[in-house]
Protein backbone atom coordinates (compact mmCIF):
# COMPACT_ATOMS: atom_id res chain seq x y z
CA UNK A 1 0.00 0.00 0.00
CA UNK A 2 1.64 3.04 -1.08
CA UNK A 3 1.32 6.91 0.11
CA UNK A 4 2.84 9.85 -1.66
CA UNK A 5 3.89 12.93 0.95
CA UNK A 6 5.23 15.99 -0.70
CA UNK A 7 6.00 19.48 0.07
CA UNK A 8 3.44 22.28 -0.46
CA UNK A 9 5.60 25.75 -0.88
CA UNK A 10 8.24 25.77 -4.13
CA UNK A 11 6.77 21.88 -5.24
CA UNK A 12 3.17 22.43 -6.05
CA UNK A 13 2.38 26.38 -5.12
CA UNK A 14 4.67 29.58 -5.58
CA UNK A 15 6.63 30.62 -2.19
CA UNK A 16 4.33 32.46 -0.13
CA UNK A 17 6.69 34.35 1.52
CA UNK A 18 8.95 35.36 -1.44
CA UNK A 19 5.61 36.32 -3.39
CA UNK A 20 4.71 38.82 -0.21
CA UNK A 21 8.37 40.07 -0.23
CA UNK A 22 8.02 40.75 -4.11
CA UNK A 23 4.78 43.07 -3.67
CA UNK A 24 5.93 44.95 -0.78
CA UNK A 25 9.51 45.54 -2.15
CA UNK A 26 11.29 43.83 1.44
CA UNK A 27 14.28 41.84 0.10
CA UNK A 28 14.70 40.80 3.73
CA UNK A 29 11.43 38.82 3.40
CA UNK A 30 12.61 36.39 0.63
CA UNK A 31 14.58 34.16 2.78
CA UNK A 32 13.23 30.82 3.31
CA UNK A 33 14.43 27.76 4.29
CA UNK A 34 16.38 26.88 1.56
CA UNK A 35 18.58 29.99 3.25
CA UNK A 36 17.55 29.25 7.02
CA UNK A 37 17.61 25.51 7.75
CA UNK A 38 16.03 26.32 11.62
CA UNK A 39 12.42 26.94 11.36
CA UNK A 40 11.84 28.84 14.55
CA UNK A 41 14.38 31.16 13.67
CA UNK A 42 12.98 31.18 9.96
CA UNK A 43 9.41 32.26 11.57
CA UNK A 44 10.74 34.57 14.02
CA UNK A 45 12.74 36.87 11.60
CA UNK A 46 9.87 37.03 9.50
CA UNK A 47 7.42 38.01 12.47
CA UNK A 48 9.24 40.83 13.66
CA UNK A 49 9.87 42.48 10.05
CA UNK A 50 6.24 42.15 9.89
CA UNK A 51 5.62 43.83 13.33
CA UNK A 52 8.15 46.52 12.34
CA UNK A 53 6.56 47.37 8.98
CA UNK A 54 2.79 46.84 10.37
CA UNK A 55 1.56 44.26 7.94
CA UNK A 56 -1.04 42.13 9.00
CA UNK A 57 -3.00 38.76 7.76
CA UNK A 58 -4.76 40.88 5.48
CA UNK A 59 -1.86 41.85 3.48
CA UNK A 60 -0.58 38.50 3.04
CA UNK A 61 -3.48 37.11 2.29
CA UNK A 62 -4.38 39.81 -0.80
CA UNK A 63 -1.27 38.68 -2.11
CA UNK A 64 -1.82 34.55 -1.77
CA UNK A 65 -5.51 35.80 -3.58
CA UNK A 66 -3.16 36.50 -6.82
CA UNK A 67 -1.32 32.83 -6.78
CA UNK A 68 -2.03 30.07 -9.19
CA UNK A 69 -0.26 26.64 -8.64
CA UNK A 70 2.89 25.96 -10.34
CA UNK A 71 2.62 24.87 -14.27
CA UNK A 72 1.64 21.37 -13.75
CA UNK A 73 1.17 21.03 -10.39
CA UNK A 74 -2.81 20.60 -10.82
CA UNK A 75 -2.28 17.91 -13.68
CA UNK A 76 0.41 16.07 -11.76
CA UNK A 77 -1.98 16.33 -8.25
CA UNK A 78 -4.92 14.74 -10.03
CA UNK A 79 -2.69 12.63 -11.26
CA UNK A 80 -1.16 11.16 -8.05
CA UNK A 81 -4.67 10.89 -6.61
CA UNK A 82 -5.85 8.78 -9.24
CA UNK A 83 -3.04 6.45 -8.75
CA UNK A 84 -2.60 6.37 -4.90
CA UNK A 85 -2.93 7.98 -1.97
CA UNK A 86 -1.66 12.00 -1.32
CA UNK A 87 -0.58 14.01 1.60
CA UNK A 88 0.80 17.28 1.49
CA UNK A 89 2.99 18.06 4.75
CA UNK A 90 3.65 21.32 4.59
CA UNK A 91 4.84 24.31 7.18
CA UNK A 92 3.02 26.51 5.72
CA UNK A 93 -0.24 27.46 7.72
CA UNK A 94 -3.65 27.03 7.31
CA UNK A 95 -4.89 30.72 6.90
CA UNK A 96 -2.36 31.04 3.83
CA UNK A 97 -3.12 27.23 2.29
CA UNK A 98 -6.67 27.51 1.92
CA UNK A 99 -7.08 29.58 -1.60
CA UNK A 100 -4.10 27.30 -3.08
CA UNK A 101 -5.88 24.20 -1.75
CA UNK A 102 -9.20 25.43 -3.74
CA UNK A 103 -7.26 25.46 -6.90
CA UNK A 104 -5.55 22.55 -6.32
CA UNK A 105 -8.78 20.48 -5.51
CA UNK A 106 -8.24 20.13 -2.32
CA UNK A 107 -5.59 17.68 -1.53
CA UNK A 108 -5.13 16.83 1.90
CA UNK A 109 -2.92 18.73 4.27
CA UNK A 110 -1.12 18.82 7.06
CA UNK A 111 -0.05 22.27 8.40
CA UNK A 112 0.61 24.73 10.91
CA UNK A 113 -1.46 27.65 12.38
CA UNK A 114 -1.46 31.23 12.94
CA UNK A 115 -2.21 32.81 15.80
CA UNK A 116 -3.96 36.23 14.86
CA UNK A 117 -4.88 39.09 17.42
CA UNK A 118 -7.93 40.72 17.32
CA UNK A 119 -6.28 43.80 15.20
CA UNK A 120 -5.69 41.40 12.62
CA UNK A 121 -1.69 41.03 13.02
CA UNK A 122 0.19 37.55 13.19
CA UNK A 123 1.17 37.59 16.71
CA UNK A 124 2.57 34.44 16.63
CA UNK A 125 2.40 31.11 15.55
CA UNK A 126 1.18 27.91 16.49
CA UNK A 127 3.19 24.25 15.11
CA UNK A 128 0.78 21.20 14.55
CA UNK A 129 3.85 19.02 15.66
CA UNK A 130 7.63 19.76 15.97
CA UNK A 131 9.14 18.00 12.97
CA UNK A 132 5.81 17.17 12.09
CA UNK A 133 6.97 15.69 8.53
CA UNK A 134 8.89 13.24 9.53
CA UNK A 135 6.44 11.60 12.29
CA UNK A 136 3.34 11.83 9.68
CA UNK A 137 5.25 9.53 7.71
CA UNK A 138 6.63 7.42 10.26
CA UNK A 139 2.80 7.06 11.44
CA UNK A 140 1.80 5.66 7.58
CA UNK A 141 4.76 3.67 7.54
CA UNK A 142 3.17 2.15 11.13
CA UNK A 143 -0.01 1.41 9.24
CA UNK A 144 1.84 -0.47 7.05
CA UNK A 145 2.09 2.27 4.16
CA UNK A 146 5.25 2.38 1.54
CA UNK A 147 5.97 6.06 1.61
CA UNK A 148 7.43 8.16 -1.06
CA UNK A 149 8.92 11.57 0.03
CA UNK A 150 9.27 14.77 -1.78
CA UNK A 151 10.40 18.38 -0.89
CA UNK A 152 12.50 21.35 -2.33
CA UNK A 153 14.21 22.18 1.29
CA UNK A 154 16.40 21.48 4.18
CA UNK A 155 12.86 21.19 6.16
CA UNK A 156 11.85 18.40 3.64
CA UNK A 157 15.04 16.35 4.87
CA UNK A 158 13.65 14.65 8.08
CA UNK A 159 10.45 13.38 6.03
CA UNK A 160 12.80 12.35 3.20
CA UNK A 161 15.58 10.61 4.90
CA UNK A 162 12.92 8.32 6.82
CA UNK A 163 10.54 7.55 3.90
CA UNK A 164 11.14 4.18 2.20
CA UNK A 165 11.53 6.35 -1.51
CA UNK A 166 12.86 9.94 -1.80
CA UNK A 167 13.11 12.59 -4.27
CA UNK A 168 14.14 16.42 -4.34
CA UNK A 169 12.48 18.59 -6.18
CA UNK A 170 13.85 21.94 -8.24
CA UNK A 171 15.92 21.61 -5.15
CA UNK A 172 19.10 25.11 -4.29
CA UNK A 173 22.09 23.74 -5.83
CA UNK A 174 24.05 22.88 -2.83
CA UNK A 175 21.51 20.43 -1.25
CA UNK A 176 21.86 19.00 -4.84
CA UNK A 177 25.78 18.76 -3.87
CA UNK A 178 25.50 17.67 -0.50
CA UNK A 179 22.76 14.82 -1.50
CA UNK A 180 23.76 12.91 -4.82
CA UNK A 181 22.31 10.38 -3.36
CA UNK A 182 18.85 11.64 -3.41
CA UNK A 183 16.72 11.48 -7.11
CA UNK A 184 15.99 15.01 -8.45
CA UNK A 185 13.22 16.08 -10.87
CA UNK A 186 13.26 19.50 -12.22
CA UNK A 187 9.53 18.94 -13.06
CA UNK A 188 6.37 17.44 -12.37
CA UNK A 189 6.81 15.16 -15.38
CA UNK A 190 10.24 13.80 -14.08
CA UNK A 191 8.66 13.51 -10.65
CA UNK A 192 5.90 11.70 -12.37
CA UNK A 193 7.96 9.22 -13.93
CA UNK A 194 9.88 8.86 -10.04
CA UNK A 195 6.47 7.40 -8.74
CA UNK A 196 5.69 6.09 -11.66
CA UNK A 197 8.56 3.80 -11.41
CA UNK A 198 8.24 3.37 -7.91
CA UNK A 199 4.22 2.23 -8.22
Amino acid sequence: MNIVCLDLEGVLIPEIWIAFAEKTGIEALKRTTRDEPCYNTLMRYRLDILDKEGFKLSDIEEVIGTLDPLPGAVEFVEWVKSQTRLVILSDTFRQFAGPLMAKLDYPTLFCHDLVIDETGRIADYRLRLTDHKRKAVEAFQALNFTAFAAGDSYNDLSMINCADHQALYCPPERLIKERPDLSVATNHDELRAIIEEIL
